[in-house]
């Protein structure tokens, strides 16, 4: 096990690592969490249960967790390979930032991202990793084309993914997305890297970083595709979500315009 603390990085937020292994495979799964509590931890448990750790390198990206599920002990028995934890400022999207800066420098070949309340299923991973050994630069998760499933989705937000987000990203990028706010995704080393890209900045501080990879892709005339998940809503009791109430979703929708702007391009 190897820990270390990186600081002073240029578009990246300070952090700590704990490495449980070294470079395994040639993708990396991250997981962007902040106190998910036995929601990460049952997602991981099926992640070892379908063997993804056998086909990627699980990095979970903490955003500073109090809950006590980053305890080192407990991510090393689901053999979780590294262990990223944010001490700088920003969001979701510094969190993004942090677990893309450690995957580039590892050389990984591609990098696949899932939220961390299982509410995704992770038991998908092998056809992300089919889709970017076939040359895809942008794969995007969908519960909404054929072979996907949306269970219990709130009826607000299957409107406002459906009728408003999807068919505005769809625009900007010049090709059909239907499940454009899903963070299941992967993407190629060659489009993070790409000179007109550049993912790491501090402008993409929460949701920012997104919608902006939503859209560039196809605009710089890289490869895009999508592929069927499962995406499962608990049928009663609090959504486990980020994005909730008025404030969030006018955010959103301010962050996407602004990326249908191009403002947020190099």
């Amino acid at each position: 096990m190897i820990e270390y603390e990186r600081t002073n990085l240029n578009g990246v937020p300070d952090y700590t690592a704990v490495e449980f292994e070294g470079r395994r495979h040639d993708y990396c799964l991250l997981i962007p969490v902040i106190n998910e509590g036995a929601r990460i931890l049952t997602e991981l448990g099926r992640a070892q249960k379908a063997g993804i750790d056998q086909l990627c390198d699980i990095v979970i990206c903490d955003g500073g967790s109090t809950d006590g599920s980053m305890k080192r002990e407990t991510l090393a028995l689901y053999h979780v390979n590294t262990l990223l934890t944010k001490t700088g400022p920003g969001r979701q999207g510094a969190q993004l930032r942090m677990g893309m800066y450690f995957a580039l420098d590892r050389n990984y070949k591609g990098i696949l991202t899932i939220d961390g309340n299982n509410k995704d299923s992770i038991e998908d991973v092998p056809e992300f990793i089919a889709k970017l050994q076939e040359g895809y630069d942008f794969v995007q998760g969908s519960r909404f084309i054929r072979g996907g499933h949306a269970i219990n989705t709130p009826p607000v937000r299957y409107a406002a993914v459906r009728l408003i987000h999807a068919p505005l990203v769809s625009l900007g990028a010049h090709q059909w997305f239907t499940d454009t706010t899903n963070a299941y995704r992967a993407y190629s080393r060659e489009y993070l890297t790409h000179p007109d890209v550049r993912p790491l900045r501090d402008v993409f501080g929460g949701y920012e970083l997104l919608a902006y990879l939503s859209i560039r892709a196809t605009q710089l005339g890289l490869k895009a595709c999508e592929v069927p998940v499962t995406r499962a809503y608990p049928a009663t009791g609090k959504t486990p979500t980020k994005i909730s109430g008025f404030k969030g979703n006018s955010n959103l929708m301010k962050v996407l315009l602004n990326a249908l702007a191009g403002k947020y391009n190099p």
